[in-house]
């Protein structure tokens, strides 16, 4: 039996599904949540196959998991409307809201978001193809993250409960929103990256555009009716759609506040041109990498290996903190290339839902034939598939690909494939990997190998101002969340963490009086009588 025959063996038929893992029923969404409503929709739909293919007498065949809206400008428009008379120029009910209270409204949130963790969860697996133990993970995780944003924002808030005095003058300093926000998320980390930035612009008293990925739209359906019970009207509102029809014209009406996009720098470029006012637009944005792994003469080439497979081939390296170029010097490339092929050779492929899983489907369509183009025009510019079977494909699944020795003429070198394919640079001086760095358009993470202190200082102090985390003999990675995720070049704008998400989404503002015994007693006053939200001296516990 071939190695391609072996994969298509690893597709099942529908009754071979096991059953705590199926879903029952196809999920036909037919409304979407506006100005507090669960407004019906008739019109035309997308298709949603997952990435999982199906044997059948006609061989394999995507399943089909259901459908949603492809609403219009229209709905669009209105969801802007709506999001915009919700926010009322900052005195809407949202925005003067105490911070206790929005609190509360996103504890009741959590509550109602963990009562639909299984269907949830399953949605990843299946319309991502994410394994399902990582799928868990995700869910898992982004309950975490929220109940981390509740901790910092009352931390924040009670910083701000006291009164400052300066030169005569006192002044309460407290975060205040910054009006409609625009959210995009991305198809790898559909919930937990998209609640990322979703929750701090909520909780902070902003009203919210939440357009789903392509990739991951169905997910978020069982959430509709949490976000309507737990918010007012026109606080959270869904737009579908083609991006390139209904967001176009929100951007042109002037009226998006902040565009918070995870995707790609062309998009992101392009959307924040259209608007009419772009200096009154806040652009909080995750977008592309090639983050880079050096390993010098002096790693650990055992741990090397290791933390390469793991960041390059996580969610079969379709994450935006994945290595996605290695250089090794080339003193020990060759053994390092060796044990990585090995590595890579052990992984398990299979189904999403089967144990200790680590290769699965590829969601995109596309992504097979653009990987396939990447592996030929390296192999046609000298590089060699180290690995047995590297760039095996079947349907939705490509086998990793080992390509070495790759270099400037590939479109690998610089191209960010967001897929299972290891491109290694032998180097002879490390000042070669630092100018890849420095002439490179992303600047999100590097990994530096090395068991050298002095070698390792001299690599940290250049590449810091190239990059926003440089990692020692570790992988890439966004975590912890409490640490700021973010970028240069055309890697990312604004910086995300638990912390710094909520800055983002909001702007210091301040009341201020000279201490005339006049202000004192008014200010005494509206403190006492708890007449105002935002000047108070409320602790919140």
């Amino acid at each position: 039996m071939s190695f391609t025959e072996d994969l298509e063996k690893m597709f099942v038929r529908e009754n071979e599904i096991p059953e705590q893992y199926a879903i029952k029923e196809e999920i036909h969404q037919r409304e979407y949540l506006c100005n507090g409503e669960m407004k019906p929709w008739n019109g035309k739909v997308q298709e949603v196959y997952s990435p999982v293919c199906i044997r059948t007498e006609n061989g394999l065949q995507r399943k089909l998991i259901g459908t949603y809206p492809v609403c219009t400008e229209k709905e669009a428009f209105e969801a802007l409307d709506t999001a915009v008379a919700a926010y009322d120029n900052g005195r809407g009910q949202w925005p003067t809201m105490s911070v206790a209270d929005r609190i509360k409204c996103i504890e009741k949130f959590i509550g109602k978001m963990r009562e639909q963790k299984d269907i949830v969860v399953k949605l990843i697996m299946w319309e991502i193809g994410k394994s399902y133990s990582d799928s868990v993970k995700e869910f898992d995780r982004t309950v975490e993250y929220i109940y981390a944003t509740i901790d910092a924002l009352k931390d924040i808030d009670r910083d701000s409960s006291r009164f400052t005095i300066e030169q005569g003058i006192a002044a309460q300093i407290r975060r205040s929103p910054l009006g409609v926000v625009l959210c995009m998320g991305p198809f790898n980390y559909p919930l937990n990256e998209t609640f990322t930035t979703l929750i701090p612009a909520i909780i902070m008293g902003n009203t919210l555009l939440f357009k789903p990925p392509k990739h991951g739209t169905l997910l978020h359906y069982p959430l509709l009716k949490a976000f309507q019970e737990c918010f007012p009207k026109g606080v959270v509102n869904t737009i579908y759609g083609r991006g390139n029809v209904i967001v176009p014209g929100l951007m042109q009406s002037g009226k998006i506040n902040v565009l918070t996009l995870i995707g790609s720098s062309k998009v992101a470029n392009e959307l924040k041109k259209l608007h009419p006012k772009v200096n009154r637009l806040r652009a909080i944005l995750g977008l592309d990498a090639k983050n880079a792994a050096i390993i010098t003469s002096n790693a650990d080439v055992k741990l090397a290996v290791q933390e390469t497979v793991l960041g390059s081939l996580s969610f079969n390296g379709q994450r935006c903190t994945a290595l996605k170029i290695v250089f090794v010097h080339r003193s020990i490339a060759d053994d390092f290339v060796k044990q990585l092929s090995a590595e890579v050779n052990k992984l398990k492929y299979g189904m999403p839902w089967e144990a200790g899983v680590a290769l699965t489907p590829l969601p995109e369509p596309n992504k097979p034939a653009y990987l396939k183009e990447c592996i030929d025009d390296a192999v046609a510019n000298g590089a060699k598939v180290m690995n047995e079977n590297g760039g095996a494909t079947v349907e939705s699944f490509v086998y990793p690909a080992v390509l070495y020795p790759v270099n400037n003429k590939m479109k690998l070198y610089r191209e960010e494939q967001f897929g299972p394919l290891i491109p290694v640079i032998p180097f002879d001086h490390v000042e070669e990997t630092i100018e890849y760095l420095i002439e490179s358009t992303h600047g999100q993470q590097v990994s530096i190998f090395s068991n050298n202190d002095k070698e390792l200082a001299s690599l940290i102090d250049p590449l810091v101002n190239q990059v926003s985390r440089v990692n020692i003999n570790c992988q890439c990675q966004r975590g912890p969340d409490v640490f700021p995720f973010t970028g240069r070049k055309d890697s990312a704008e604004g910086t995300l963490s638990v912390v710094d998400a909520l800055r983002s989404f909001s702007i210091r503002s301040l009341v201020a009086a000279k201490l005339t015994e006049s202000n004192k007693q008014i200010i005494n006053e509206i403190v006492s009588e708890h007449e105002s939200n935002f000047l108070s001296t409320k602790f919140i516990f």
